[in-house]
């Protein structure tokens, strides 16, 4: 196989979820296909975590110290390590640090790929942002939704194009419950939107039916919602059946013991936590918006309740609690369907096709 360019993975999120996850996962699929640079926030979390991901493999890390989107210092920085291992293309995970991006690569023959994982809200389509993007040579989006959603705000070059890709993902085989009391599970960063408060009074209905009950909630605060949702979570009557775990790199020992996955996000461009909780043969239950349909098109099993209705998600969840062997039966065809769609192959042979 030809070696493609030199090219660089760049997410300078200083946060710990999902995109951070699937930059470092990136970049360890495309790293034996050419030369591979990830840039990441100097001191934040990529860093920290990449000697787990990548052991010897070859991939370099490179950090930036800034302290704003906008930035000299990123500008300075981004331009110089472009220039070091003579990078021809850039996948790009994140919106604001594109305003220095740009600047960055003036003048420089960069094929930049912008990789777009989160539902936007705003149309960003001022002479500004037209700018911005107008040096964009493909928006890669990891689904349908999002890539309506990206023709929907984001302005396009007159060259731009745009691809869907899906994200691929490592599964263990699903295992039998090893355990005798219920068990509910929500993995995510604990931030305003991803549905956490409305689990929480989603599973009052089980104790008004008397059902025994533990609720794991993986991950960590977002920290300008921490406060929020601490100050709920002090005053619910039954927190003694939840259980906060934290951050936690070893998600899969939740989902093997876990019965069901109640993830009632306000909004996922794709929602990570979510494939791989189907592919665990776990009964998952999410609102009505944004991926959920398109993953119940694909011909997964999953319950499916109207939008930011906690009424109607109680009832879905006592229904699923009261007929849970029949529900898990019916998702074990969403195991096939996972290893299907969401093939390493198949992912790594559509970036090469972008890739110079």
């Amino acid at each position: 196989m030809e070696l493609k360019k030199p090219t660089a993975i760049i997410c300078l999120s200083p946060y710990s979820g999902g995109m951070e996850l699937d930059a470092i996962k990136l970049a360890k699929k495309l790293s034996d296909s050419m030369p591979l640079i990830l840039i990441a926030k100097q001191g934040c979390f990529i860093e920290k975590k990449c000697s787990k991901y990548f052991g010897s493999d070859g991939i370099t890390l490179e950090t930036l110290a800034f302290k704003s989107s906008i930035s000299l210092a990123i500008i300075i920085q981004a331009r110089k390590i472009v220039k070091k291992y003579n990078i021809k293309n850039v996948i790009f995970f994140g919106a604001s640090e594109l305003k220095s991006l740009y600047f960055a690569f003036l003048g420089l023959d960069v094929n930049l790929i912008v990789r777009h994982g989160t539902t936007k809200s705003r149309p960003k389509k001022d002479w500004f942002h037209k700018l911005i993007y107008s040096k964009v040579n493909c928006h890669v989006s990891i689904s349908k939704h999002l890539k309506e959603n990206v023709k929907y705000i984001i302005p396009f070059g007159k060259n731009t194009q745009s691809k869907l890709i899906y994200s691929s993902f490592e599964f263990n085989d699903a295992v039998p419950k090893p355990h005798k009391k219920l068990t509910l599970l929500h993995v995510g960063r604990i931030a305003r939107g991803k549905g956490q408060i409305d689990a929480l009074q989603a599973c009052e209905i089980l104790i008004k039916n008397n059902i025994d009950f533990v609720f794991n909630i993986v991950g960590g605060f977002d920290e300008c919602y921490k406060e929020e949702f601490l100050n709920f979570y002090e005053n619910y009557a039954y927190k003694n059946k939840i259980n906060l775990a934290g951050f936690n790199d070893n998600i899969q020992q939740y989902l093997q013991t876990a019965d069901i996955f109640l993830f009632p996000s306000h909004g996922e461009g794709f929602g990570n936590a979510f494939i791989e909780a189907l592919a665990n043969n776990l009964v998952c239950i999410s609102y009505d918006n944004t991926i959920f349909p398109e993953f119940q098109s694909m011909g997964f099993f999953f319950e499916i309740c109207e939008n930011r209705n906690i009424e109607a998600l109680q009832t879905k969840l006592l229904e699923c609690v009261q007929n849970l062997q029949e529900k898990m039966e019916k998702s074990q065809k969403n195991i096939s369907i996972v290893k299907e769609i969401f093939s390493e192959k198949k992912e790594i042979e559509n970036y090469l096709k972008i890739l110079k």
